[in-house]
């Protein structure tokens, strides 16, 4: 039997919280079965044919119910898959991920247990509250707040609770908080102990709403308060004032639209995150192969013969790269040529392949590098070799043949719409909207625009440079940002300076 299911914990929200283990799993999986709580980035490390299967548990929403899904994962373990069943948080804590175990080894199936960090920890972590101090006693209580109901047996003891000593912790509460703290109450806990509540734990959505027993059930209501959440209850809560840093950030509240290629988006997905935003991935566009291969290839080949190579964008860099060591071995076989880049993006992704650049421009657009190689550079008579996108404008050609230059074009790459909504953003910005959305390049904005997606009052569009600017105004939008610096760092830079 190759058949085998990883019980994987996603974590409590945070892509970054995800173990290595769980990674390596989801990306070898034939079949993912997932709940609403995991993250939706993790969707896009699988396979292109892994099978995904969608069970939505969530409170009062379940796609199928426990029963159906244990049954899921047996048959699909038994057809010799690599199942990964990824489960928010631990699978072990409050997770059911028990249950499922126990119908996969009656089945005589294997599987393994991959634990995740529960939002039961994270949660108070990221809101600022350690679970143990020594000033605040050493016992830490982990219990239920949701409750099956006509449940006899097995139940939360609320007396017992209610005497125990030392910090309380519970998850799937929200809904009950009313009940929860007045059987706390009832059976001896002082109305004045504090009580915090978590909502999206370490993402940027998260937010901490904080009270008393006797005040928290009236707070959630008048702040429309809604799962998911974790709970503390206790005095360490005070230690909040000193040491809260996670809502604390610039950008935190504030939702963010990354629209570059999913194999782009990292670098500013993870600067926005760290910044404390709500960052909706959403690509509107995918990198693909040239149509012409063996053009391309024939052209990388022949890189050696050429004066300069000319790199417009950090795709081209990549591709030819990559092309260029699949048929070369040793790097001095680029031989005597030298490199021009368009900005410092583009001069790092150069460098990445150790490779250093001969020209950067001081304007970093295509109309820079013309005029850089005009100051700087005699290029009459000589061989250029510009790697480039299909339909890329021909500034860079006419401006150096203008020069007498000899410019041939390596076309790397081509960009397409990106038709699917692989992380489920597009639903989200349709029906949460945003404070920014951010466009990389004129594709960007073309592409996104022919989403059709309704645009929120009061968002702004944050540009990299002109042409993008230019673009945006041609397809109607007028609250617009540009970067001063036409790079990732001076986008990012804009965004905190619009937004905080």
């Amino acid at each position: 039997m190759k058949g085998i299911c990883y019980l994987t914990g996603a974590g409590p929200g945070n892509i970054g919280l995800v173990t290595l283990k769980a990674q390596q799993c989801i990306a070898e999986a034939d079949v993912l079965v997932y709940d609403a709580l995991s993250s939706a980035e993790l969707l896009t490390w699988t396979k292109s044919d892994c099978e995904q299967i969608d069970v939505g548990k969530r409170a009062k929403c379940h796609k199928m119910r426990q029963e159906e899904i244990n049954q899921l994962l047996v048959d699909k373990v038994r057809e010799g898959k690599v199942v990964v069943r990824l489960k928010g948080g631990d699978p072990m804590i409050f997770g059911r991920g028990g249950e499922e175990a126990a119908a996969l080894a009656e089945a005589g199936l294997k599987f393994e247990i991959i634990p995740g960090i529960s939002s039961a920890f994270a949660g108070p972590t990221y809101a600022g509250i350690p679970l143990t101090h020594r000033e605040y006693g050493a016992q830490l209580t982990l219990f239920s707040g949701h409750e099956a109901e006509g449940k006899t047996e097995g139940g939360v003891d609320y007396e017992a609770l209610a005497k125990t000593p030392g910090t309380k912790v519970f998850l799937m509460g929200v809904a009950r908080i009313r009940d929860i703290c007045a059987n706390l109450m009832q059976h001896g806990a002082t109305p004045e102990t504090p009580i915090a509540l978590t909502r999206w734990a370490s993402t940027g959505r998260q937010k901490t709403l904080t009270g008393t027993l006797a005040t928290i059930a009236d707070l959630v209501e008048e702040h429309n308060f809604k799962a998911p959440a974790v709970g503390v209850i206790g005095n360490i809560i005070k230690e909040m004032e000193k040491i809260t840093w996670h809502e604390d950030r610039p950008l935190h509240g504030k939702r963010i639209v990354v629209t570059r290629s999913q194999e782009q988006a990292s670098g500013l997905v993870n600067e926005l995150t760290a910044l404390g935003a709500d960052v909706l991935e959403l690509p509107v566009l995918r990198i693909v192969d040239p149509e012409d291969k063996r053009d391309f290839a024939e052209l990388v080949a022949s890189a050696h013969t050429y004066d300069w190579l000319v790199f417009s964008s950090t795709n081209g860099v990549r591709r030819f790269f990559d092309g260029f060591f699949s048929i070369y071995k040793d790097a001095r076989s680029i031989g005597g040529v030298k490199i021009a880049v368009v900005g410092p993006g583009t001069q790092q992704a150069v460098e990445e392949y150790r490779f250093a650049a001969d020209l950067v421009p001081e304007k970093h657009i295509a109309e820079g590098l013309v005029d850089a190689f005009k100051d700087e550079h005699d290029i009459e008579n000589q061989t250029i070799l510009w790697v480039r996108p299909k339909n890329a404008r021909s500034v860079i050609t006419d401006g150096l043949n203008e020069q007498r230059a000899i410019v041939d074009e390596c076309v790397a790459y081509s960009i397409e719409a990106e038709t699917s909504d692989p992380t489920g953003a597009a639903e989200r910005f349709r029906s949460e909207g945003a404070d920014l959305v951010t466009f990389t390049s004129s594709s960007t904005a073309r592409f996104f625009h022919d989403l059709d997606l309704p645009w929120p009052d009061g968002c702004k569009a944050a540009s990299i440079g002109p042409i993008t600017s230019a673009k945006l105004n041609e397809l109607g939008k007028t609250d617009i940002v540009e970067a001063e610096d036409h790079n990732i760092e001076g986008l990012v830079k804009t965004i905190v300076e619009t937004l905080s």
